[in-house]
């Protein structure tokens, strides 16, 4: 999602890559939620980061704490290395009694995610230090 809204709202500034430390395939709800926003993720597939490894990156953004905790050391590399934490939609909906309870959590955590994508990329600066 962050890779979607990240193309859609700041593709002129930003040029995204997501990645994973684990592949899991593109999850059908994310892409329905974005589609209601506007946004085809459709497309996008799920990358391993050892795909990113040859790029040289201003920053690299983690998205969950997962990912923060489990980052490849390479990664960072000269990058500034920024954690912005979201809440996990797969893991919210696990327990989730309906569908459209499930995508509440989509919707939630997709609206955040575009509201941090909108500071960008004055938001970075501000995030790391130096």
């Amino acid at each position: 999602m962050a890779e979607g809204w990240t193309r859609k709202l700041k593709g002129d500034e930003i040029e995204p890559f997501s990645a994973g430390i684990e592949t899991h395939g593109l999850n059908p709800l994310a892409v329905r939620v974005m589609a209601e926003a506007g946004v085809d993720i459709s497309g996008h597939r799920s990358k391993h980061v050892d795909e990113l490894r040859d790029i040289d990156f201003d920053y690299v953004v983690t998205v969950c704490d997962h990912a923060h905790e489990s980052c490849p050391m390479w990664l960072g590399g000269k990058a500034r290395v920024v954690h912005v934490g979201f809440d996990d939609p797969p893991r919210l909906a696990e327990h989730a009694a309906t569908e459209e309870e499930a995508l509440a959590h989509y919707r939630r955590v997709r609206d955040e995610i575009r509201e941090f994508v909108g500071t960008l990329p004055d938001a970075l600066k501000k995030l790391t230090p130096g």
